[in-house]
């Protein structure tokens, strides 16, 4: 079977080394065209999968118009029987109908849960204990095509998006080439998606990390390990843009205290023995629903990230302060 890999970043490149070295023929691989940057922006940057791929002797094409003649006489060059997506561009139905196998997609979510941009971020946010990855048919419309494999991952109660992304990347590839000796071998024809089941993960934008303290300590802490690492989730202090990178959920009823009769967006300090280590002076924020978070770790504008105790002692709270 003759396949054309296409995607960019390094979750893309567990499936295609997975790909490779399960014995794959994959015969060209499709990426994002090279960009400048770096320190002066005058460094060219190349994907993470064209590196792998150019290490590995597959042609590589890095077309930036998906419907242009040149990019398509060339793409038929290959004759691919089966193209396979991750982490790519939306493809034209020129591209994606044109191998007789179809193009399947790996997606970091159980569909049709999570269909969207984002849907690892969104799941954390959301607080789900269960993700995913499925593999697919393309069709036209984004991310509705019919089912091939999908494999569960548990999601741990402080785990970040960083940290899920890492583990779905490698059950990502586990799938994907379980998901190809299925169609070589002519076991699956695909299983349309239940849409009374979908859901969505948009994009994520800057302002959608923004804290809103009113909501709950959980509502908070899942959003901002949700944005963990990237974009990050953040608040205002002293007019200051601070990402708030880790949480604990107090639930200590002698700690929770001092959340009563407090306002949401109030810094409380920590007393030892009162924080999570319970090894230094530390300091929380109340939260709607008389909930309070202990702030693990923030980064304030322009600073180097710091501990919860690190930024007490800057602000030097000793007494419970709004933002």
């Amino acid at each position: 079977m003759r396949i054309v890999f296409m995607g960019t970043p390094e979750f893309a490149v567990a499936s295609l080394s997975a790909l490779v070295d399960s014995g794959a023929n994959v015969v060209a691989v499709i990426t994002a065209t090279d960009k400048l940057g770096g320190r002066g922006g005058k460094t060219l940057l190349q994907s993470a999968v064209k590196k792998y791929a150019v290490a590995q002797e597959i042609p590589v094409l890095q077309p930036k118009n998906l419907k242009g003649k040149n990019f398509l006489a060339k793409l038929r060059t290959y004759k691919a029987d089966l193209q396979v997506v991750v982490a790519f561009r939306m493809l034209p139905k020129l591209v994606w109908a044109m191998p007789p196998l179809g193009t399947i997609n790996v997606h970091g979510s159980l569909l049709p849960a999570y269909r969207g941009a984002a849907p690892i971020h969104w799941a954390v946010i959301n607080g789900e204990t269960k993700t995913g990855v499925t593999t697919f048919f393309l069709k036209h419309v984004i991310d509705t095509g019919d089912l091939l494999l999908q494999k569960d991952l548990f999601i741990g109660p402080n785990e970040t998006t960083g940290e899920v992304y890492e583990r779905l990347m490698a059950l990502g590839a586990e799938a994907l080439v379980e998901s190809i000796n299925l169609i070589a071998q002519g076991k699956t024809q695909g299983t349309p998606q239940d849409d009374s089941k979908v859901s969505h993960a948009p994009k994520i934008y800057h302002e959608t990390a923004e804290i809103d303290w009113i909501a709950s300590a959980k509502t908070c802490h899942d959003l901002i390990r949700g944005m963990n690492p990237f974009p990050a989730a953040w608040t205002r202090m002293d007019d200051t843009e601070v990402k708030v990178l880790k949480t604990f959920i107090i639930t200590d009823p002698e700690v929770l205290a001092k959340a009563k009769g407090q306002k949401p967006g109030i810094l409380i300090p920590l007393h030892k023995g009162e924080t999570h280590t319970q090894e230094a002076p530390g300091i929380a924020i109340t939260t709607g629903e008389n909930g309070l978070l202990e702030l693990l770790e923030v980064k304030p504008a322009g600073k180097r990230k710091m501990s919860g105790a690190d930024l007490r002692n800057g602000l030097r709270i000793e007494e419970p302060r709004a933002l």
